[in-house]
């Protein structure tokens, strides 16, 4: 695996697990969400920073799965 595709998954699968573990902070610790969004401000700023992780980590892994599938082509 070349450098640059190993910190394109590093970089994704990192991203992926601060969304998540902003996500889990939401339900667990900050009081949940209801209809009208989180109930705390710590619950507001773990909404924001989930959804700018998720979407950003599905392009980068994507990304870097694509670029590792062409690496693995080239070399055979």
């Amino acid at each position: 695996m070349q450098s640059d595709t190993r910190k394109l998954l590093t970089t994704g699968t990192t991203i992926l697990l601060v969304g998540a573990i902003a996500t889990l902070l939401i339900f667990t610790v900050f009081g949940g969400v209801t209809r009208e969004g989180p109930h705390t401000n710590g619950g507001w700023l773990a909404l924001v920073v989930a959804l700018g992780c998720l979407p950003t980590s599905a392009f980068t892994l994507f990304l870097g799965l694509a670029k590792l599938l062409g690496d693995m082509r080239h070399r055979s």
